[in-house]
């Protein structure tokens, strides 16, 4: 054999030798279960993101979100539930809320939260193998079952446990008119950042107030974190936790990354004051988020862990156009708390190479209550059939891969609309056509100089239909502004038969599998003395029959 030849062969069993590698290092990874990395934004307007029309055309550039969306699927047809702590428990569970009875949102000190019986996306994927983690706003309770590292996630670092305003209560610079003993209840009840691993103790890293104040430990103790700062904190955890997760390349994890912006008062860090085009708050709290989301998306890339991973990046609830100008955009009608499209539906972006085709677009039917069932998925999960308790209990998720794939269609076809105390749906939608039974928060008044008037959100009264409910056709009209059940040239009456059967489907579920207690209370309208004398009267007429039934005293 001659020298050159020789070589020759070295190089050709080099180059065979390192494309064997490459591809068994390829295949390792396409067999390996993928990893998961949810983000959840706070608040965020469906129009506020490039994707959506909005990012530099409304002065608040998001390059970060346009390049998911340029990697992977936008969804246009995205729905959540109307506020926060139902968006937040139908993600983790899967389930429409008042099953689980997270409906509406709690204050510090109320306690409880979701039930110790549920399961979430952390619990299911733990069968599977998975390392959970969770870090940011959690907003699903603070009694010690509901934390994170209760239910199923590994380990939770700087969790959150309220809307950023509870974290205000206390602070006599924002409500100096407080009584100073409910400024000292407050300030005892109000939990700051906590950390904890599963079955270990929760610790308190420090508290956190409405100040331009960044002082994690003072004296060596648990200090104070202020608004502004408390998304570095989130964005902090979650790059620590890639970096320790590519050290383990053979363990899956799922990571769920809350931040707290853009729920208001939105107060950017100081590095992103005046970085938007606007320079508002709201628009600098954008660009505060869209630039935390590229960070952690940089690192991901940068382990090389991106190739093996699933991202979805969504949001809780709809705008809040109630706290204008401290609020997110949506060009649909309505806002958080109401049941129009300006409430429910939302951003969303996947991302998964080689998975999910670069730049799809969607348009179907989804939602947040179908990610359970998409990550189980992934994980080669089965669903439970039983809650954590061992009781029969019914998800609400349904399994999106296919679309992801782009294999098949979205299996749903209907998305019923839930307010806070609504065991009916309080609106369905159908295909492409929605009825609405509950008009709260919008009269149908016309719009213009006194439009916040007519778009109350929460503070708008419920309202329902009887027999004639509102009907849109959200292709054509999806402002929901011409109603054409019966006053169009072609009636569509007949849609009333369609969306009955869809209604008796989902009451039905409830005879097998009861909603559990609400978990918080909250003002429902007045209860009347005749309404009172009406049920002592039944009271007394049972006891004759030796049935006796206390009164209700609510939780």
């Amino acid at each position: 054999m001659t020298r050159r030849a020789g070589i020759c062969n070295l190089i050709a069993f080099t180059c065979a030798a390192a494309l064997w590698g490459g591809g068994a290092q390829a295949q390792s990874q396409e067999s390996r279960k993928p990893n998961i990395l949810f983000i959840v934004s706070d608040d965020t307007g469906y129009g506020d993101l490039g994707p959506y029309g909005g990012g530099e055309g409304r002065g608040m550039p998001t390059p970060s979100i346009d390049k998911l969306a340029n990697e992977g699927m936008t969804f246009f047809s995205f729905y959540a539930q109307p506020s926060c702590t139902p968006g937040r428990a139908a993600m983790q569970t899967g389930r429409i809320p008042n099953r689980s009875g997270m409906t509406t949102v709690a204050f510090q000190g109320q306690g409880g939260g979701l039930p110790a019986a549920e399961w979430t996306l952390a619990s299911v994927l733990k069968r599977g193998g998975y390392h959970t983690y969770f870090t940011g706003k959690w907003h699903l309770g603070e009694a010690d079952y509901a934390l994170p590292n209760a239910q199923g996630y590994d380990e939770m670092k700087y969790a959150g446990l309220y809307h950023l305003n509870a974290y205000t209560y206390g602070d006599p610079t924002w409500f100096p008119d407080m009584d100073p003993e409910l400024r000292a209840m407050f300030q005892k009840v109000t939990k700051g950042a906590l950390s904890g691993k599963a079955g270990g103790p929760v610790t308190e890293d420090f508290k956190v107030n409405g100040q331009y104040v960044d002082t994690p430990v003072i004296d060596g103790k648990p200090g104070v974190v202020g608004v502004p700062f408390f998304d570095s904190y989130v964005e902090k955890a979650a790059i620590e936790f890639l970096d320790e997760a590519a050290k383990t390349p053979d363990e899956p994890f799922f990571i769920n990354v809350n931040f707290m912006k853009v729920h208001q008062p939105n107060m950017p860090a100081p590095e992103f004051e005046h970085k938007s085009l606007s320079k508002s708050k709201f628009a600098d709290s954008i660009v505060e988020l869209d630039t935390r989301i590229g960070r952690i998306m940089d690192k991901l890339r940068e382990t090389g862990m991106d190739r093996n991973t699933l991202v979805f990046y969504t949001t809780d609830n709809g705008a809040w156009q109630d706290v204008y100008p401290d609020a997110g955009y949506t060009p649909f009608r309505g806002s958080k708390g109401t049941l129009r499209e300006g409430g429910n539906r939302v951003p969303a972006i996947a991302v998964w190479p080689g998975k999910i085709k670069p730049n799809a677009k969607n348009h179907e039917i989804l939602g947040g209550l179908d990610l359970m069932a998409t990550f189980a998925s992934v994980a080669g999960v089965p669903l439970p059939d039983k809650d954590r308790e061992d009781k029969p209990i019914i998800f609400d998720s349904y399994d999106m891969t296919p679309v992801l794939l782009g294999s098949g269609k979205s299996p749903r076809k209907t998305w019923f609309y839930f307010t806070e105390n609504e065991l009916s749906p309080g609106a369905v939608r159908v295909g492409n056509y929605k009825f609405v039974f509950n008009l709260r928060g919008d009269d149908g008044r016309a719009t213009g100089g006194l439009a916040v008037d007519s778009n109350l959100g929460w503070k708008g009264p419920e309202s329902y239909v009887a027999t004639v409910p509102q009907v849109f056709d959200l292709w054509q009209d999806p402002q929901e502004r011409y109603d054409i059940f019966m006053n169009n040239f072609t009636e569509r009456t007949w849609m009333g038969v369609v969306m009955g059967e869809e209604i008796k489907k989902i009451m039905a579920t409830y005879v097998e599998y009861p909603p559990r207690k609400s978990q918080s209370l909250t003002y429902n309208g007045p209860i009347t003395l005749s309404d009172y004398e009406k049920f002592e009267w039944a009271r007394e007429q049972l006891a004759k029959e030796g049935i006796r039934i206390p009164i209700p005293t609510g939780n």
